[in-house]
């Protein structure tokens, strides 16, 4: 395999683990289907062990506590074997529950991810997390009409801003 092969690779699996943090937090879970194997296997911790569209099915019920998520990928390893490829993305993830008496949930951990390259287009075969901090607090309200003000609020939703302004990115499900 030649290095450029091996950098394209690298990105496509780049593009692939940060299009599921952006298909999970617009709720577009008909995106986040087309990211897995159909033979593919999600493990979620304690909280969802299932085939991809097992997976698609809880994920609605399990993201509605939710009034915003926001899935940051920090560092993204990955080791490519030809059509094969196993990577560690150390993730935080925010999570808000809704008002009034609202909390943010922040979980720090890593995806241990295998994926296979088939028909030329890079999926997760496999899809494991592990935690490696959690916190709680209550949600600041005064910050969000300080920070925010004047700023349009994000969404979980079509109407979310970035539908708006960014012509490019279409959403797969309605």
């Amino acid at each position: 395999m030649s290095d450029l092969q091996k950098v394209i690779d690298k990105s496509q699996l780049a593009d692939l683990v940060l299009t599921y943090c952006r298909a999970c937090d617009r709720r577009d879970f008909a995106l986040v289907r087309t990211l897995y194997h159909d033979d593919a296997i999600d493990e979620h911790g304690h909280m969802f062990t299932g085939t991809p569209d097992e997976f698609v099915a809880w994920l609605p019920k399990a993201m509605s506590q939710f009034a915003a998520t926001i899935h940051h990928v920090t560092n993204m390893l990955f080791i490519v074997d030809g059509d094969k490829a196993q990577g560690e993305i150390y993730t935080i993830a925010y999570h808000r529950t809704p008002m009034p008496d609202a909390q943010e949930i922040i979980i720090g951990g890593r995806y241990l991810d295998h994926y296979e390259k088939r028909n030329g287009v890079w999926k997760f075969s496999k899809r494991g997390l592990a935690c490696d901090s959690s916190e709680r607090r209550a949600v600041d309200e005064e910050a969000y009409r300080t920070f925010a003000a004047g700023a349009q609020a994000g969404r979980t939703d079509h109407d979310d801003p970035s539908y708006q302004r960014l012509s490019l990115f279409k959403r797969i499900s309605t």
